[in-house]
């Protein structure tokens, strides 16, 4: 088997793996209606679909109320042209384009399915998507070879009343376009004064250049190049869409027609530009190099020689992305919520300038939050948003929708477009926007991070992604020959790079004993029971590291119950001077965060105890970017009915009230008033009925099982549990996590090695 490159996140077994774990595939279909007892069956089924089948009969559009058609869109493919691989047939598209309909889902809840079509007729594969069309409400095509995929979509918007769009084509365009906007403003110039050249002339780069046109660029000022040079007028073989952009030249070559140009968009191949090329372009040049993995020059080389240069590629780890995924879902989005016939040239520009727009904007704190804690402003290096900005979501679904009205494509008029943004906003898993501003902050301080159980499958594969994504240096805690036989087990060389420690290294073993000794000689414990505990125990090892500065932080658990995972962290620390150890656990559900605590320490806590877990509860939620509104819960609500079991609550929140904290807190209280907003009218007294984002447990019993039960049977998404209070930047992987779950806390950890200042305490 081939085995990836040191640069890949995984192994092709890995990858393999994701796809075959539990169900197979990325994507699955589940109800929107209970459908428990034979009412509920009747109604969604027979005799009770007849009624909806007799509206749709009389009205089509009733289909939009009626079933799921106005969220829902169909990823078309005939595997033509896929990705970087070329042509491998239509079933081999399938795990792109279900990656595809899961992209839909995350960035704009929007329900997609992939089809595969196993033709490369052109006309039979229009006659099969017009067949199937009505039962969509837009259709994405993907990875369909150029010419065919312009035939396709123009034959197809003529004949299906529902958005058509081919991403590779007029996503690539929006958001160049959107660059573009930003890139002219910036070095002072004007789209119809400039000099285009454009090195490809595939789908993107003629859906960029009509798209280009549209917003004012002349038609004599833009050159293209194919792999035989300039397209000019009188050049023989070339089709009807290159013809359209062909110019009078006499120049034929890219170092010819690039001398004196002010933009170069190039969606070609990896080094087809020179230095010496750069050099001849303008002044304030903008090049945006974005051919994939690779550009056309890399931005280092470009600085080398132009220091006025604007500068833009396809890849993440360079300023200025050109993404695609800041483009598609959210202009889908738009268009299905007003119920467009199409998506028109008037919507693709209202979506790239109001990207343009967004990063003109200054960037809120929940932004910075969300991106890693660095606030990009607007210029050369920030002229479009990053892809993770929670920002585009209530953006350009709104700029679409409103050119879809204006345009009189929209069937459906969105009566207060405040509102609506409120709706977009409530959409997305905040929990990714979270993570993803994490990791972007742990990225810049490269923490080294202990994985405990190193021999473990999961968690040695979460230390490698840790490693490929670069968030940090993983340290495993294994025996050397073990761990490279896991390493081959799933699919990685057994030399793969990784830092290994165990007991055998006798300098540490003495250190970390003689630590231990000097804690613990106190409490009964002799020298040799310290070097025993040091020796045989993977925790306590790399707790004594953290402990004695030889690591920054430690992710551990997984092999053995929470309980006794912290009862050997509580060996070698203490917790934090002010503070109160407890466990705090993140859930998503129905697109609501709500914090959970506590689930892993305190089985009865005291009204005191409660207290503390709310103080620091509100100053964890707050470093995630969220206003705490805590709920203390019970099985009564403001005394009704009053029991002995509930006076601890009641009386935590009168201690909270004697401190005048800042965060706002309320209680006793059902989890049902503190969530549901229906009971804010029967108890208007209180700010956090309905709006709770914190809710304290009144025992570890209550807050374990029904964060289980909503994991489970709910599918509430848990990130955690974060163990809040510990005076070591350690966090516990509850038995048998996934590798995401390890990864995410191993995240955590690293992060709290660097808002938190251990030393101080």
């Amino acid at each position: 088997m081939k085995k990836k490159s040191k640069i890949d996140h995984y192994s092709d077994k890995e990858a393999l793996d994701f796809h075959n774990s539990g169900k197979s595939g990325k994507i699955e279909i589940i109800s929107s209606k209970p459908l428990t007892t034979k009412r509920d069956l009747s109604l969604a089924y027979s005799p009770g679909v007849a009624a909806p089948v007799k509206a749709i009969s009389k009205n089509p559009d009733a289909a939009y109320e009626y079933t799921s058609k106005g969220n829902l869109v169909a990823v078309i493919s005939n595997g033509s042209a896929i990705l970087g691989l070329g042509d491998l047939g239509a079933l081999a598209s399938k795990p792109v384009m279900e990656g595809k309909a899961v992209l839909f889902k995350r960035f704009a809840d929007i329900d997609a399915i992939d089809i595969e079509i196993n033709n490369k007729n052109i006309n039979e594969i229009i006659q099969c998507v017009q067949s199937i069309g009505d039962s969509f409400g837009g259709i994405n095509l993907e990875d369909i070879a150029a010419p065919d995929c312009f035939i396709i979509e123009q034959k197809l918007k003529e004949v299906l009343n529902i958005p058509i769009f081919h991403d590779d084509q007029h996503g690539t365009a929006v958001i160049t376009t959107a660059a573009l906007i930003n890139a002219l403003d910036i070095s002072k110039k004007k789209i119809n004064d400039v000099k285009i050249v454009v090195n490809g002339a595939g789908a993107s780069a003629i859906a960029c250049v009509n798209l280009f046109k549209s917003i004012g660029a002349k038609n004599n000022n833009v050159v293209m190049l194919d792999r035989k040079g300039v397209i000019y007028k009188g050049r023989d073989n070339i089709d009807q869409f290159k013809s359209a952009h062909a110019v009078e030249t006499k120049l034929r070559t890219l170092k010819e027609v690039i001398k004196g140009a002010d933009i170069f968009l190039g969606l070609s191949a990896k080094d087809t530009v020179t230095q010496d090329m750069i050099k001849s372009m303008a002044k304030n040049p903008i090049i945006f190099a974005c051919a994939n993995p690779d550009p056309e020059i890399k931005p280092e080389l470009i600085d080398e020689v132009r220091s006025d240069a604007i500068v833009a590629t396809g890849r993440s780890d360079y300023p200025n992305q050109v993404n695609n995924l800041i483009g598609f879902p959210y202009i889908f989005r738009g268009a299905l919520d007003v119920r467009a016939k199409e998506i028109n040239e008037e919507m693709k520009v209202a979506a790239a300038h109001a990207i343009a727009s967004l990063a003109k904007e200054d960037v809120p704190d929940e932004v910075v939050a969300a991106m890693g804690g660095e606030r990009p402003h607007y210029g050369k290096e920030y002229i479009i948003p990053s892809t993770f900005d929670p920002r585009l979501i209530s953006v350009i679904p709104v700029a679409v929708a409103q050119a879809a009205i204006k345009s009189g494509v929209a069937r459906k008029e969105i009566k207060d477009f405040e509102v609506y943004q409120d709706q977009l906003k409530q959409r997305l898993d905040p929990s990714v926007s979270i993570m993803q501003g994490i990791n972007s902050q742990i990225k810049k301080t490269q923490k080294r991070v202990i994985f405990a159980e190193g021999e473990d499958e999961n968690t040695l594969k979460a230390a490698i992604a840790f490693k490929s994504s670069k968030l940090g240096i993983p340290i495993l805690v294994a025996k050397k020959e073990r761990a490279k036989e896991r390493l081959h087990e799933i699919g990685l060389d057994e030399n793969y790079e990784l830092e290994i420690t165990n007991s055998t290294d006798k300098t540490k073993r003495e250190k970390y004993t003689q630590f231990l000794y000097n804690r613990c000689k106190r409490e009964g414990l002799l020298e040799r029971d310290c070097d025993r505990l040091v020796r045989n125990d993977r925790v306590i090892w790399g707790a004594c590291m953290i402990a004695c500065g030889d690591a920054d932080a430690m992710v551990t658990g997984n092999t053995r119950r929470y309980s006794e995972t912290l009862d050997k962290i509580r060996s070698v620390a203490d917790t934090r001077p002010g503070e109160i150890l407890f466990g705090l656990n993140m859930m998503v559900s129905k697109g609501r965060t709500v914090f959970i605590a506590d689930t892993t320490v305190h089985e009865f806590p005291n009204a005191e105890q409660l207290a503390g877990i709310a103080i620091s509860s509100a100053r964890v939620v707050k470093l995630f970017g969220f206003d705490p509104k805590i709920a203390f819960l019970s099985h009564s609500t403001f005394g009704i009915p009053k029991t002995r079991k509930t006076k601890h609550i009641r009386d935590a929140v009168e201690i909270l009230q004697d401190k005048s904290v800042d965060f706002k807190f309320d209680g006793e209280m059902q989890p049902d008033v503190a969530l549901n907003e229906k009971y804010k009218e029967l108890y208007p007294f209180s700010e956090i009925v309905g709006d709770a984002n914190v809710l304290i447990m009144p025992a570890i019993h209550s807050a374990a099982i029904s964060i289980k039960l909503m994991k489970t049977l709910g599918g509430a998404k848990i990130i955690g549990p974060f163990l809040v209070g510990l005076n070591l930047p350690i966090e516990i992987a509850p038995l048998r996590s996934t590798t995401n779950d390890i990864l995410n806390l191993a995240s955590v950890a690293a992060y709290s090695s660097i808002v938190i200042d251990y030393k101080k305490d």
